[in-house]
């Protein structure tokens, strides 16, 4: 099967609940509810990974221009059969490209079981060269499971334009005891509850009536990694470059 690409710019935003809510009325003649989930809405639960030296954690917290993670994720509650996404997300300044692949929560477990520094074994997957590039970017930062992020999301797609995608992203929560993504999406909130993370997708840039929009209801770009700061809330202490978790508070984006 062809591998699954995505490549796209990203635009963040820190809301609050109110703006959320001024955005849905302006919003409703240009955007639609996105297909999966229930009017839009979903549960979204991710794996993450990391090493000892927290390598992912400095190369996102200090923005460097070239970037990845290592995830699988899951959408709503499933069982052990049920279907989970590997995924490499690569950054590069503000354009993101994607490479996944499809295959069962228990046949991702399996694999993370065997042995990190093994040749790769055979598994059932829909793309055996994605799963390569994921075993060979574990072996080469000796990547391990470290957590689990979930949130509940609101997604919405453009009317006349379906590249265009809004994300909103409720209730942020976090754990790092029990990193089975089939026992549900469970969790301590790691960002104030009045906070929802808004994300802009697009091929290019921003259509003008959104950008009117955004400007109307007062919100402002800020860079909200849910990866840094769940794992700032695990550990609660210093880290080796002077970072402490700080809960953000619900200031308009500020």
């Amino acid at each position: 099967m062809a591998i699954e690409i995505f490549r796209r710019r990203e635009q963040k935003y820190v809301i609050t609940t109110q703006q959320y809510e001024a955005l849905m009325v302006q919003l409703l003649p240009h955007m639609r509810s996105d297909k999966n989930g229930y009017e839009g809405k979903y549960t979204v639960s991710s794996l993450y990974f990391e090493n000892r030296d927290h390598g992912i954690y400095y190369e996102t917290k200090n923005k460097l221009k070239y970037r990845q993670k290592l995830r699988l994720r899951v959408y709503d509650e499933i069982d052990i059969d049920g279907t989970a996404f590997f995924e490499v997300k690569q950054k590069h300044k503000k354009v993101v490209n994607k490479r996944r692949l499809r295959m069962t929560v228990r046949e991702a477990y399996r694999y993370l079981a065997a042995d990190l520094n093994e040749p790769l074994g055979e598994y059932e997957t829909t793309n055996n060269q994605v799963l390569r590039e994921i075993h060979y970017f574990r072996q080469l930062y000796q990547l391990y499971p470290e957590m689990i992020v979930s949130y509940d999301r609101h997604a919405l797609h453009g009317i006349d334009d379906p590249e265009l995608r809004m994300t909103f992203d409720f209730k942020l929560r976090c754990r790092d005891e029990n990193l089975q993504v089939q026992d549900g999406s469970y969790g301590e909130l790691f960002m104030d509850p009045n906070i929802i993370i808004l994300e802009v997708k697009v091929n290019d840039s921003l259509p003008l009536w959104l950008t009117r929009i955004l400007q109307d209801v007062e919100c402002e770009q800020r860079g909200a990694s849910k990866f840094c700061t769940s794992i700032e809330k695990l550990t609660e202490k210093q880290l080796a470059n002077g970072h402490v978790y700080q809960e953000l508070l619900a200031a308009g984006g500020r």
